[in-house]
């Protein structure tokens, strides 16, 4: 029996279902990459706080756990700040780069000569318009309800427009939590769904026991979209962190420094 939720894009990746893991930095490591791949996803290695060596140990522990598809995430806002990682991935024979973060412009030529897929989260219509002007080959239109770094649109309104305006293929992010996610997504004409922080709370996942726990509990109001993290603007569970950075706004330093504040300080523990 045909699978009635495959499209195009299945294709594309050499997927069975058009769900994919967000390159959640910190938690998308092998392990939750590789059951996401072998259950017919893409699971994607969040290599934003991850060194070249790090990020090759990553991908040879994903291939030891699955012989399925996945593909690696990094923040391009400085791309000679990300070189090294982007040489691994060449080396390694990875096919499926996702910018987190901004246009990976300087690098997209090359990467296609490498046989790369190329994918850009976008928060604004420009932004999808822009990436496809630059080569990207998939965009992912994110919603303001997605966690982690995000924009001020909602997806509901964000999805249908990226469809309207580029040719290539868009995909769905922000919010998606089951099936209903899904199926909202394709409605909208998007050709798949990016799930982050519903597989955060999955034992797969390279995540605090406290941090898991706190989403499990999270009620709809339980989030706030703050610079406190990164210095960009992100989604995060309400803490005693973010509310003292936000009560101190104008001290927020810009990305990254604010993110190498956060990790001395170690945030998990709030």
């Amino acid at each position: 029996m045909p699978n009635p939720l495959r499209t195009p894009i299945c294709d594309l990746f050499g997927i069975e279902y058009p769900i994919f893991l967000a390159g959640m930095g910190g938690v998308s490591t092998a392990p939750l990459v590789a059951a996401v791949s072998q259950a017919g996803g893409l699971g994607v290695i969040g290599a934003a706080t991850m060194g070249p060596d790090e990020l090759r140990e990553q991908i040879r522990r994903t291939r030891d756990l699955t012989d399925k598809p996945f593909a690696v995430d990094l923040l391009a806002p400085d791309p000679e700040r990300i070189r090294p990682q982007v040489d691994v991935i060449f080396e390694e024979g990875i096919k499926v780069f996702v910018a987190g973060l901004a246009v990976p412009a300087e690098f997209i030529d090359e990467m296609h000569k490498q046989g790369l897929i190329v994918v850009v989260m976008c928060g604004r219509v420009r932004h999808a318009i822009k990436s496809q002007e630059a080569g990207a080959d998939v965009v992912a239109a994110q919603g303001t309800e997605a966690g982690g770094h995000t924009g001020e649109i909602g997806g509901m309104a964000l999805v249908p427009q990226v469809v309207d305006a580029v040719r290539i293929p868009v995909l769905a992010a922000g919010g998606m939590a089951d099936g209903r996610g899904l199926i909202a997504s394709l409605a909208q004409g998007a050709q798949g769904a990016i799930y982050g922080t519903r597989f955060n709370a999955s034992p797969e996942a390279q995540a605090a026991e406290g941090y898991r726990q706190a989403i499990l509990q999270a009620k709809d109001d339980s989030t706030v979209r703050t610079r406190s993290y990164t210095g960009k603007p992100a989604r995060t569970i309400r803490t005693k962190y973010a509310e003292g950075w936000e009560a101190k706004a104008d001290e927020i330093q810009p990305f990254p420094m604010q993110a190498g504040i956060s990790l001395q300080q170690g945030v998990m523990d709030y």
